[in-house]
């Protein structure tokens, strides 16, 4: 099955199928560092030593991502708790996923459902 066929970026350069050009790598890589600026630090959003001894525990009782079946390694919010610690404590919203599924899927559906402005 033939690839994709090589396509021309809003720069001028043509672009291998499949491949992104520098400048939109660059575009993605000074959006990603504006926004990792304004993000408040793991410790302030609520992932503290209190957060990895339940996380730990969650994962000794739930081993295996909701998903797939693999091997857990992520605590995940189902509902996003937007630093709402009631939301963020509420064991109830809590699913394990492995890293791939928590990385890949579980991303682009938060991405999908809430749209950045």
């Amino acid at each position: 099955m033939p690839g994709k066929p090589p396509k021309v970026c809003g720069c001028g350069k043509l672009v291998p199928g499949g491949q992104r050009c520098p400048c939109q790598r660059d575009r993605d890589a000074e959006r990603k560092a504006k926004f990792d600026r304004k993000r408040l630090s793991s410790s302030a959003r609520g992932y503290t030593g209190s957060w990895d001894r339940a996380r730990a525990q969650f994962l000794r009782q739930h081993p295996f991502c909701r998903r797939c079946g693999d091997r857990a390694s992520v605590v995940d919010h189902m509902t996003p708790h937007r630093g709402d610690q009631r939301l963020f404590w509420d064991k109830t919203n809590w699913q394990p996923l492995c890293t791939t599924c928590h990385s890949s899927a579980k991303q682009r559906e938060e991405r999908r459902s809430n749209p950045r402005t």
